[in-house]
């Protein structure tokens, strides 16, 4: 794996409410199975051999630290200095690769759910005390304080890659226009790309001939 090991996470393992924090193997195996099923259907998706760390809701995992969540996270944490908001804490990877960064003074997380802070947010603190921020709040409906900036923004709220995910990232982007410099939002090039399909599918009703 390589490159990404050092994004990589160690959460405790732990379960708070119908959250849960686990580490999963996968074996060479099942990799090159994967990764011979992601050749087939032209995916580029797939897990390399390894220990991961997941995030699960009940039995669906909302995240985990593989090679592909991580590069999709790549381009926020290359960009990240000064002062960075994260919407989402996830399993902290985002914004624990953020604060090992010489330039980042300090990461504001917003999270909805207080099981998800309860699983991750003191490992978090402990690794960067006095340097996080956690708010317990929905993105979508919080209010900052008053005069506070941030330097970038990263909107990861969203469980999976949809198409119907670009309203609430135009809302996001659009309410925090004046209050950070760089923004963007988990996948927002797929899902964009996704409703550009869509447009063109003869599935959708709007291409269908009227008689």
């Amino acid at each position: 794996m390589g490159y990404f090991e050092k994004y990589q996470v160690d959460v405790p393992e732990g379960t708070s409410g119908n959250w849960s924090v686990s580490r999963f193997t996968v074996s060479k195996e099942s990799a090159e199975s994967g990764r011979l099923r992601a050749f087939v259907s032209m995916s580029r998706r797939y897990v390399p051999e390894g220990t991961y760390t997941q995030l699960k809701r009940g039995d669906e995992i909302v995240m985990s630290d593989t090679p592909d969540e991580i590069q999709d996270h790549l381009n926020a944490i290359r960009r990240a200095s000064g002062r960075c908001l994260v919407a989402g804490l996830g399993l902290g990877m985002v914004a624990h690769a953020m604060l090992r960064k010489p330039g980042v003074k300090h990461v504001t997380i917003v999270e909805k759910s207080p099981d998800v802070i309860k699983l991750v947010g003191p490992w978090l603190i402990s690794q960067f005390p006095g340097l996080v921020t956690i708010v317990e709040a929905d993105i979508l409906t919080w209010e900052p304080p008053k005069g506070e900036k941030w330097d970038i923004t990263w909107f990861d709220i969203w469980d999976q890659i949809c198409g119907d995910n670009i309203d609430d990232m135009k809302k996001l982007h659009r309410r925090f226009a004046r209050r950070a410099g760089w923004k963007g939002s988990w996948a927002r090039d797929e899902v964009e790309r996704a409703n550009e399909e869509w447009a063109r599918s003869p599935w959708n009703p709007k291409n269908r001939s009227h008689r």
